[in-house]
């Protein structure tokens, strides 16, 4: 009987490393407890550190600032910068507030592009591109006077974020996937991720 428990206990084990290895890394659209407390963990880590919680956004393209980039926030993301924005303040988040990230149907995705006029970015549009579909996002943002960058007054003279979120059932968060930016004024800007790499 005994050898019979060990092997189911075993067995369990193994099956249940397999699946979280399977999905470890995705985009976690329903996290468990464990991914759940990872996160939290490393929102209260990096307050400890006196870590930025915006340091704990998945960052993407250009590393200086006159190049286009972005972040996005997945519910893991969220839960992190939530937990080190309460340890900052000597707080730690309720059931509430963690059951209110995780109940966001939205991730949302924040970029920013550069122009030459300030109002470049106004009517911008954001969609993804996983395999040849195309994704809409449920809403976009986008500021209506962009800001100098830090080339004023060389070109690119002005820098504007465009920002969209987009349903978690419609998407692969697995996916490799383009983020495109279409200004208002023409043309594109890309950025490839991977969503299997991002948690």
């Amino acid at each position: 009987m005994r050898a019979w428990l060990l092997r189911t206990a075993l067995l369990a084990a193994a099956f249940g490393t397999m699946g979280t290895a399977s999905l470890c890394g995705a985009i976690e659209v329903q996290p468990g407890r464990e991914e759940i407390a990872q996160a939290l963990a490393r929102g209260r880590e990096a307050a400890h550190h006196h870590q930025s919680p915006d340091s704990l956004y998945e960052r993407f393209g250009a590393a200086d600032d006159l190049h286009p980039n972005g972040f996005l926030i997945t519910k893991l993301a969220a839960l992190s910068v939530m937990a080190a924005h309460m340890a900052l303040r000597g707080l730690e988040p309720s059931e509430a507030d963690i059951a209110q990230v995780l109940g966001t149907p939205t991730m949302l995705i924040s970029t920013a592009i550069f122009g030459n006029h300030p109002r470049f970015a106004v009517d911008s549009y954001m969609v993804l591109d996983q395999g040849g579909k195309t994704i809409k996002p449920a809403t976009v943002r986008f500021d209506g006077q962009a800001n100098r960058s830090a080339a004023w007054p060389e070109a690119p003279r002005f820098k504007a974020k465009v920002v969209a979120s987009f349903n978690y059932a419609d998407f692969d968060p697995q996916a490799k996937t383009t983020v495109t930016v279409f200004p208002a004024n023409g043309g594109e800007v890309t950025f490839p991720l991977d969503f299997a790499q991002i948690k």
